[in-house]
């Protein structure tokens, strides 16, 4: 069995310049876990749900922290402060470009390879979909769910 026999035609991607809130918004109404993003009718990137999730990540303080006397009092101040700066931070990642979280690196593979080649890649690369590409021109995307179904068929 190919990849052509299984792959997905129905492509929704993105562009580099869209804001990470517009593909967000493309992630939920498919119900899809990642876009290949298009450029001049190239693949030029990949952003999934797991790279706006790093957007959100929290650095570990490490460690017990325990007030002093005066921090009790300025807790709350500064929690207020956060919570501000927090709202802000989230307001503004969404209006950033996809340019500044999609994955470079992108694997693909040809509508005529075998899904074992496909399944192969996947599993090496640690991705979970492939666009796929003819004379470097997206024409599809096949992911795991793809392969699985295609093997529950035969």
């Amino acid at each position: 069995m190919n990849v052509k026999d299984v792959m997905n035609l129905n492509v929704i991607f993105c562009r580099p310049d869209d804001e990470i809130s517009n593909a967000t918004k493309l992630l939920k109404e498919h119900d899809i876990s990642g876009l290949p993003v298009v450029e001049d009718g190239k693949v030029v990137g990949i952003v999934t749900e797991a790279d706006v999730l790093k957007l959100l990540e929290v650095p570990d303080h490490g460690g017990l922290w325990l007030p002093s006397p005066f921090e009790v009092i300025e807790i709350p101040i500064r929690e207020l402060i956060n919570w501000e700066e927090t709202k802000r931070m989230l307001t503004d990642i969404g209006s950033r470009p996809i340019r500044d979280i999609m994955e470079s690196e992108v694997y693909t593979i040809s509508a005529g390879s075998s899904i074992e080649t496909a399944s192969s890649m996947m599993i090496k690369h640690k991705v979970n979909r492939l666009p796929v590409l003819d004379d470097e021109k997206l024409v599809g995307i096949i992911t795991r769910g793809d392969i699985i179904r295609g093997l529950a068929e035969i």
